[in-house]
């Protein structure tokens, strides 16, 4: 691990640090449940000072990246990093990448459903009781007719979430985040004044129906659908804003 200067603010020496100590946990040169120098031998392997040390360590925990013991045989440790620790910071990074960046609907929908197709022949397969009552309980949810636009959002979110889960392999579930939690709420708030919500729980309805059924083929002709639809309402949507701009 390289040596920082100390001719920097500490705030950017410590994110150095942080950096440092990841690459070498990616890399393999530190191991799960290793532990990791202590702060005074970390001072003086970075030549900064202990507080510094300190920021670099809180980097670290907050990315779950290592724990921290107390004790005699306490101190910092490599964490095992699980996919649900990564989860949120998938959607995270994935929602600040979209807000910061010009994404056109069209292109957010296409990988949202083009990703959620992937998953459908495994979903179909792979399916278990509770993820399918997942899928029935959010779209009872959407239909109560006092349920708000936010709540309604939220709850297409969860169904669509429980649709790649039901596929049974964490890594798409990882990636997907991304696809599904980021993307879809930015879809959401774009198209909930002219949807239908019936139109929205009938074609859910029709994917959860496929799904228990094992249907892979008509669960992406669902999925197609809900696409399809989900590009009109966006379509229409920003064709009406830019005809009041005029």
């Amino acid at each position: 691990m390289k040596t920082a200067s100390s001719a920097e603010p500490r705030q950017d020496l410590s994110a150095q640090i942080a950096e440092a100590i990841r690459t070498a946990i990616i890399e393999g040169r530190m191991i799960v449940d290793e532990r990791l120098p202590s702060e005074a031998e970390l001072s003086e392997q970075f030549g900064v000072s202990r507080s510094t040390v300190r920021e670099a360590l809180k980097r670290l925990a907050a990315q779950s990246l290592i724990r921290t013991q107390r004790g005699a045989f306490g101190g910092a440790f490599v964490n095992r990093l699980s996919y649900t620790d990564a989860y949120s910071q998938q959607i995270t990074t994935s929602t600040l990448l979209l807000s910061m960046n010009t994404v056109s609907f069209e292109t957010a929908c296409e990988a949202r459903y083009t990703l959620e197709r992937a998953c459908a022949p495994l979903a179909a397969r792979r399916r278990t009781d509770d993820s399918l009552a997942t899928m029935r309980a959010e779209i009872a949810r959407q239909s109560q007719p006092d349920l708000s636009d936010e709540a309604f959002c939220a709850s297409d979110v969860a169904l669509h979430r429980a649709l790649v889960d039901a596929a049974g392999n964490p890594v798409l579930s990882y990636q997907l985040a991304g696809a599904v939690e980021a993307m879809q709420p930015l879809m959401n708030m774009i198209t909930f004044t002219a949807r239908s919500r019936e139109e929205i729980v009938s074609l859910h309805t029709a994917l959860a129906d496929a799904l228990e059924r094992e249907d892979a083929t008509a669960a992406d002709t669902a999925l197609h659908r809900l696409e399809a639809y989900t590009l009109t309402l966006g379509r229409d949507v920003m064709a009406t804003r830019a005809h009041k701009r005029t």
